[in-house]
């Protein structure tokens, strides 16, 4: 999953986006209103994590325009503008949540966690795909029960190929949701982490649950 963290005060974009690093999410940042809408625009995100006082373009005007251009993307505000008429614009406008600062990164964390949770059909902290359990809250992954050891990439492409358990995903769709905006669409990076993933995936479960088809991707099939 890919998070665009947007702050202006530099130290605090940057310890949000290792924190969520840390997660395991993908995390690209930005210190400019008007760049990171320019970004927003031509990249695929599944969540944003918007300040409001932001020089170029303040953030309120980046919510707008995010509604009627990317309706579906959500939008978690962070923001020292702490009283209740602001709250209540900031949701008017569309956000999906909004935090105050200062804040604990453990809230932001949970935050985090509840709004990228809406991909799930159910409210659970567990996606579970045959003998596959994603715990969403510990950010860890099981195979029958055993932990199952994954490099940051291979979490997020065995994340994503769960939440789209039985569909296919194309390797640019990876590349948009689990890579960084300026990684090069023409390496070969997805298949390498496809195939190292594939190896302990096989090892864990006795057979290779992610198929290839001819010209549409890869897709998650797990045997129950």
């Amino acid at each position: 999953m890919k998070i665009f963290v947007v702050e202006d005060e530099r130290q605090l974009c940057d310890d949000i986006a290792e924190d969520l690093e840390l997660e395991r999410y993908t995390v690209e940042r930005c210190y400019n209103g008007l760049e990171a809408w320019e970004r927003i625009l031509v990249e695929s995100y599944d969540l944003v994590i918007l300040d409001l006082n932001l020089p170029g373009m303040d953030g309120l005007d980046i919510l707008r325009a995010v509604r009627r251009e990317k309706p579906e993307l959500r939008v978690l505000i962070l923001s020292a503008r702490s009283t209740l008429a602001d709250r209540v614009a900031g949701l008017d406008l569309g956000a999906d949540d909004y935090l105050t600062k200062p804040f604990a990164l453990e809230e932001l964390e949970a935050r985090v966690r509840a709004l990228l949770r809406r991909d799930f059909a159910s409210r659970d902290t567990a996606l579970v795909v045959g003998p596959l359990t994603l715990d969403t809250q510990r950010r860890e992954i099981s195979a029958e029960g055993l932990p199952l050891s994954l490099t940051r990439k291979e979490f997020g492409i065995l994340e994503y190929l769960m939440l789209r358990a039985g569909q296919a995903v194309s390797q640019e769709e990876l590349l948009e949701h689990i890579w960084e905006a300026d990684s090069n669409p023409f390496s070969h990076a997805v298949r390498m982490h496809i195939s190292s993933l594939r190896k302990k995936l096989r090892t864990a479960l006795g057979y290779d649950p992610i198929v290839t088809k001819i010209g549409q991707g890869y897709r998650l099939e797990v045997r129950t």
